[in-house]
């Protein structure tokens, strides 16, 4: 659904009388440093000659929802000060288990956040979000394991989008961990099936990740030690959750362009929709949500051209560092050990791959390690990972395996999450530091 550019604005300026708490310090009329039209100076400088500009509704519309909160979990997550973090935390979890009314005396912030994520889209069609969560669990239960801790890197590769995890203390190994096992666990958990429905364990999942960012920016705009609203904007604003809402997609999308396909098959739609209603239910506007495979390309690139390069080591090398160096299993067996080597040899190759280009060197710059071992390492897991994709795409197609080939995927998606440990979905401010990086430099 789109809505008009203006509207847009008055929902940014609303936040101020909303929760002045938040955003009273705010100026939703500047600019923040984090922002560039000048497509040579932005994170997508290196592939912009791949790429037309962005339409300029969507690169308006990037602008103005680079200042966009949580407008609904924000209020909820304003209360702290009243309740306590433990126990916002645990009113949300009721609601989402057993529904809002069992939750006591609930406040009126709780219902309006568990209302907002029932609400069903006009567009929304469910049938097509239980296909698309059935054809997820495939790359969710065999590749996904192997490359989420890559995957998870590509928040930190520009300081102005890594400084909230810098600053919410995931420069250390054991936070770094903890918060690679929950990305796994909120992609995995809402491939299971039900699981986007209320009461469902994604839907569970999306409301605890949504208070979380939440916490985070009630937090940070009270005027933390870092932070400077000038530079940054605003903490976690809803375009900083495209990439990992839409990645999926925009590859999709992309790869469908080099094809020169404009339309989606029936399974392409039923994964779009899926990705996109799971966006919904973490609070992403409706019109950063595409439903065409051009308009896709389109949102993500005028996201990408929207931010100014800059890396910072001293943020974004120590984010990089402390996640590499993490230990992700649950136990020290020698399995585990062995396993975690492993798949460490496979994030260094998505860094260079993916966020770097394919150069080696500036990894190892970067104090990541890249060498022969890892790319035959990388060969040999990537050759058994193509096997069983090939393995399981076939039985999923084949009369009288689909129905066990799909619950063999629901049995490892299970035993992952076991593995990925229980997700807390929180945030605490006791446990924030100012990040070494954060000091605001002017471009020249």
């Amino acid at each position: 659904m789109q809505v008009s550019l203006e509207h847009v604005r008055q929902r940014i300026a609303f936040q101020k009388d909303a929760l002045p708490v938040m955003y009273g310090e705010v100026d939703f009329s500047a600019t923040p440093e984090r922002y560039t039209d000048d497509i040579s100076v932005s994170s997508m400088a290196a592939y912009a000659d791949r790429f037309p500009p962005p339409p300029a509704d969507m690169v308006e519309r990037v602008k103005a929802y680079t200042m966009l909160g949580d407008v609904t979990a924000d209020a909820y997550a304003a209360l702290i000060p009243k309740y306590g973090f433990r126990r916002l935390v645990g009113m949300l979890q009721q609601a989402c288990e057993r529904g809002v009314e069992a939750v006591a005396d609930a406040p009126p912030e709780l219902v309006a956040l568990i209302r907002e994520m029932e609400a069903k889209p006009a567009w929304l069609d469910m049938d097509l979000v239980r296909r698309g969560a059935e054809l997820n669990r495939l790359p969710m239960a065999i590749f996904a394991p192997w490359t989420i801790r890559g995957a998870f890197l590509a928040t930190f590769m520009n300081k102005y989008t890594a400084l909230p995890m810098a600053l919410t203390g995931t420069l250390s190994n054991t936070t770094a961990a903890k918060r690679v096992n929950e990305t796994a666990t909120f992609f995995t958990v809402t491939t299971l099936p039900g699981a986007l429905e209320p009461r469902g364990e994604g839907f569970k999942a999306a409301a605890m990740v949504r208070l979380m960012h939440s916490m985070v920016r009630f937090n940070v705009l009270r005027g933390m030690s870092g932070w400077d609203k000038s530079v940054y904007g605003i903490p976690i604003p809803q375009v900083d959750q495209m990439p990992a809402g839409l990645i999926d997609v925009f590859l999709l999308a992309y790869k469908m362009k080099e094809e020169g396909r404009t339309e989606f098959t029936e399974d392409e739609r039923a994964r779009v929709e899926f990705s996109r209603y799971r966006c919904v239910l973490l609070g992403l506007p409706e019109d950063l949500l595409m439903d065409t495979p051009q308009g896709i390309i389109d949102i993500m690139n005028a996201r990408s051209a929207s931010i100014r390069q800059g890396f910072d080591d001293a943020t974004c090398g120590e984010l990089v560092r402390a996640t590499m160096a993490a230990y992700l299993p649950p136990d020290r067996s020698l399995g585990n050990r062995i396993r975690n080597t492993l798949e460490g040899r496979v994030a260094r190759l998505v860094l260079v791959k993916n966020f770097l280009g394919g150069n080696a060197q500036a990894a190892r710059d970067m104090g990541v390690p890249v060498g022969p071992v890892d790319y035959a390492i990388g060969i040999v897991i990537l050759s058994m990972i193509t096997l069983k994709t090939a393995f399981y795409s076939l039985a999923l197609k084949t009369p009288g395996l689909k129905d066990l080939a799909d619950r063999r995927l629901v049995a490892k998606i299970r035993r992952l999450l076991r593995r990925y440990g229980n997700a807390e979905f929180t945030t605490n401010a006791e446990a924030y530091r100012p990040a070494p990086g954060a000091v605001a430099v002017k471009p020249g």
